[in-house]
């Protein structure tokens, strides 16, 4: 590896030496890349067994990297196709998510109106070989890559079909995969259009009007824009959104970080597409980013009204820089910060503590702001909800379930005996078919371990040391808790039910019949519905307070 990587790597080792002097710094920086070549060289000279030194840089550089935070990366020349599709969403290939579990390879989802869908492929086949390459002890990662190529060459799957035993063998033709930003967009209340935007690749915004357009086609008068589970993405995307709402020259996001010519105020610079229109904009946990700056802004310029749970907090903005041998590195290199004056950045990564932990930013830290209408806003924890929804947690029965595949391979049994299901937003497992489920479900191993039971598994061995007597309690208690799980099916019935509806509905309505399948569980949306309908409620709620 050229000498301009292992230079831009350790770079990043003199973070420790900003209080020298700028001539002492070169010279720790010079002093810190001898030391890292001279061990790279002996290593590779000397250690007992063969070591690559491709994956000996990387991890190198990785754990350096790790160190700062979770988004500064280094991507070698064989990750840069993969870096490209999540920037960009498109990528040559069969349109199928394939997941590997057990030591098989099984289709999960195909993408519909694409390639595998298109030659056959179902939920639930196992995939055999790849052009002749078996993919037996091979992980996701290496299947995608196998499955991953040129648009218009061919590709030849071994599958054997769900429920069946016979091999079949499919040939076509990889495509040119776009994967929409705006995966679903439809009425879900007289005047109200509701988008899910799951990403922001290049394109999202284009995506995101061209849904409410047909929206509105549809009736729509008011706008839930869903943006839970998004990770973010492209900041100029983030921009164009918000642009829609926002009337044009206004701030929507400034970048600010140590190279001072880089920071930038990103302003709206197009006629904006509804100025009036009401919108509910949706965020949970796992909003982070570019989704949290749009809903930052619109929160900010009162333009709408947040429900759900406080978004993930990542106030970070990267930049990537090339590296030698086509290799790039991604970079944290600034903060950003919505209208208000706020960053949303809920982790310090520049305080660590010993163990290498982050702590988030201590509430006597967090500052006040105010909104265009005077509502008083925090920064330093991620974006607030202006209407708070629960959080729904997941029993522990239920991810034991997932983790044995045993909801997914229920769906495969159920499904296996139908050619039709009502629409998503209809089907429902009576109370006589859950039954049919549990008592296919208890033929099944399968265990799980409650948070209660690891208290108390704790509370033992606490107990142990201290000698304290507590044997008896202990072990009515551990009974107590069994008998609680021999009627977990029960107890968490709807969770467990919702789910095994989400995974049959996938067989005939794939992703999009997901997300209507979920409508009836959505508290955030049945909120969100709520308040669009009251038109004070609406407007209450961006009054200053």
């Amino acid at each position: 590896m050229k000498k301009k990587t292992l230079i831009f790597a350790v770079t990043f080792l003199g973070v420790g030496f900003l209080a020298f002097r700028p001539v002492d710094r070169l010279f720790e920086i010079q002093k810190n890349l001898d030391i890292f070549a001279t061990a790279f060289r002996e290593v590779n000279q000397l250690y007992v067994d063969e070591v690559n030194p491709n994956t000996l840089m990387k991890t190198g550089i990785d754990a350096m990297l790790n160190s700062l935070d979770p988004y500064t990366n280094y991507i070698p020349e064989d990750e840069i196709e993969d870096y490209r599709t999540m920037t960009t969403g498109q990528y040559g290939g069969i349109g199928a998510n394939i997941v590997t579990r057990d030591g098989r390879s099984v289709v999960n989802m195909p993408f519909e109106g694409f390639a595998a869908e298109k030659a056959g492929l179902k939920i639930g086949d196992e995939v055999l070989k790849i052009n002749g390459i078996s993919l037996k002890g091979k992980n996701t990662n290496d299947v995608h890559k196998l499955l991953k190529g040129q648009a218009g060459t061919k590709i030849t799957l071994e599958i054997m079909p769900v429920g069946q035993t016979n091999i079949k063998e499919l040939s076509f033709n990889r495509e040119n995969i776009k994967i929409d930003n705006v995966r679903y967009y439809n009425m879900v209340a007289p005047e109200i259009g509701y988008l899910s935007l799951t990403d922001f690749t290049r394109g999202a915004s284009k995506e995101v009007k061209n849904a409410i357009e047909k929206l509105k086609g549809q009736g729509a008068k008011k706008i839930i824009l869903d943006v839970r589970n998004n990770p973010g993405g492209l900041l100029d995307e983030a921009v164009d959104i918000c642009n829609l709402f926002i009337n044009r020259d206004m701030e929507v996001v400034s970048t600010k970080g140590k190279v001072t010519s880089w920071n930038k105020t990103y302003k709206s610079l197009n006629s904006p597409y509804d100025l009036e229109i009401p919108l509910v904009v949706m965020t949970n946990g796992r909003s982070a980013s570019a989704a949290e700056i749009v809903a930052g802004v619109m929160q900010d310029y009162d333009r709408g009204v947040l429900i759900g749970q406080k978004s993930f907090g990542k106030g970070l903005v990267q930049s990537t820089k090339p590296l030698s041998y086509n290799s790039q590195i991604k970079i944290t290199t600034a903060k950003y910060y919505t209208p208000s004056g706020r960053c949303i950045q809920a982790l310090d990564y520049s305080k660590r503590k010993q163990d290498g932990s982050v702590e988030k930013f201590a509430d006597s830290l967090k500052r006040a702001f105010k909104t265009k209408n005077g509502r008083v806003v925090f920064d330093g924890a991620g974006v607030d909800p202006d209407m708070a929804v629960p959080a729904k947690k997941t029993p522990a029965i239920l991810r034991a379930l997932r983790d044995k595949h045993l909801i997914f391979d229920y769906a495969t049994v159920y499904t296996s005996k139908l050619t039709k299901l009502p629409s998503p937003r209809e089907f429902r497992l009576s109370d006589a078919e859950y039954q049919d489920f549990i008592k296919w479900v208890k033929t099944k191993g399968y265990d799980y371990t409650t948070t209660s039971e690891k208290m108390l598994k704790e509370l033992e061995e606490k107990s142990k040391d201290e000698k304290a007597n507590v044997d008896t309690q202990i072990k009515a208690l551990q009974t107590k808790f069994q008998q609680n799980k021999e009627t977990d099916l029960l107890t968490f019935k709807e969770e467990i039910r919702s789910a095994l509806e989400n995974d049959i509905v996938a067989r005939f309505y794939f992703e999009k019949g997901q997300t209507e399948a979920q409508f009836n569980y959505d508290d955030d949306l049945k909120m969100a519905i709520s308040i669009l309908k009251d038109a004070n409620r609406y407007q209450e709620f961006l009054k200053k307070k």
